[in-house]
């Protein structure tokens, strides 16, 4: 760890997250026009966002600053794939990290790894399907598309939140802290598709003030102090491709797993490759 990363990353161990995370809330969700125009405008210049994309252009007619950062984009801009077997981006992002679970490790970033049974929740039994499998880690940079899409068509079996941390996740922090994304707060949804078990793992981090699917709304805040689990066998909700799931209010991580020998990812998918929602980026088997 260099100096400069160390002055990134080590005081994050010792600021209060889920305190700070819940005064961004408020203020992101402001509709006071100085404050959410303030806001807008700030990372408009400071992150370059493509405005031209936006369903709103006119930054006046956004209600707050989530409204912004949620916002929608224009019919058409995102074609999902329709190769047959494909496995679509769920988002806008760049490649975090992408390849194979081994004996139940994903691999972080320089020499750092998790277990797919810390990421899911600590069930062992849950991770079980995809020992040996797939993963791809996708970033999400404030200027981004923050609503999530379907990889491939699925029908939820099981959502779980998580409770953690909320350390940042960018590259730097993703560097240095050990087992980051199986450490913040995320929440886990998992479904059966054609592929087999298909898990999708939305990551809080510093700032993120909330996650949202659409089929149970705001699933944090509030956090809980331990695991907690909500089984759809008998509400089936199926999503097809390309269809949204959810959203961060705020920006953060997204990722995606299957089994052992249910999916590869496309030649080239690597670590700093940007990638567009709905572009082909594996197939299944």
């Amino acid at each position: 760890m260099t100096f400069k990363e160390a002055l990134a990353t080590l005081p994050q161990y010792i600021l209060p997250h889920h305190f700070l995370s819940s005064m961004m809330r408020k203020v992101s969700r402001s509709e006071n026009t100085f404050i959410k125009t303030l806001f807008i405008t700030q990372i408009i210049k400071h992150y370059g966002v493509n405005m031209a994309e936006s369903m709103i252009e006119d930054i006046r007619a956004f209600k707050s600053f989530n409204h912004f950062f949620t916002r929608e984009l224009k019919p058409g801009l995102r074609p999902v794939t329709n190769e047959p077997n494909a496995i679509a981006s769920p988002a806008d992002g760049a490649i975090s990290q992408a390849g194979a679970i081994t004996d139940g490790n994903i691999f972080q970033a320089k020499g750092k790894s998790f277990t797919a049974t810390d990421l899911l929740g600590g069930s062992a039994e849950r991770a079980a399907p995809f020992n040996n499998g797939v993963f791809s880690t996708i970033y999400l940079a404030p200027k981004d598309y923050h609503r999530m899409h379907m990889p491939t068509t699925g029908t939820l079996r099981e959502m779980v939140h998580v409770p953690g941390r909320l350390f940042s996740v960018n590259t730097v922090t993703a560097n240095n802290v050990p087992g980051l994304f199986a450490r913040n707060e995320r929440v886990v949804a998992i479904f059966d598709t054609a592929a087999g078990p298909m898990a999708l793992v939305m990551v809080g981090a510093i700032f993120v003030c909330s996650i949202e699917t659409v089929w149970h709304g705001e699933v944090t805040p509030p956090s809980a102090t331990s695991v907690q689990t909500w089984q759809y066998n008998d509400k089936p909700v199926t999503l097809n491709i390309g269809e949204e799931l959810g959203r961060f209010n705020m920006g953060s991580t997204i990722i995606v797993l299957f089994g052992k020998d249910a999916a590869q990812w496309r030649e080239g998918l690597i670590a700093g490759e940007v990638v567009k929602l709905g572009e082909k980026i594996g197939q299944y088997y």
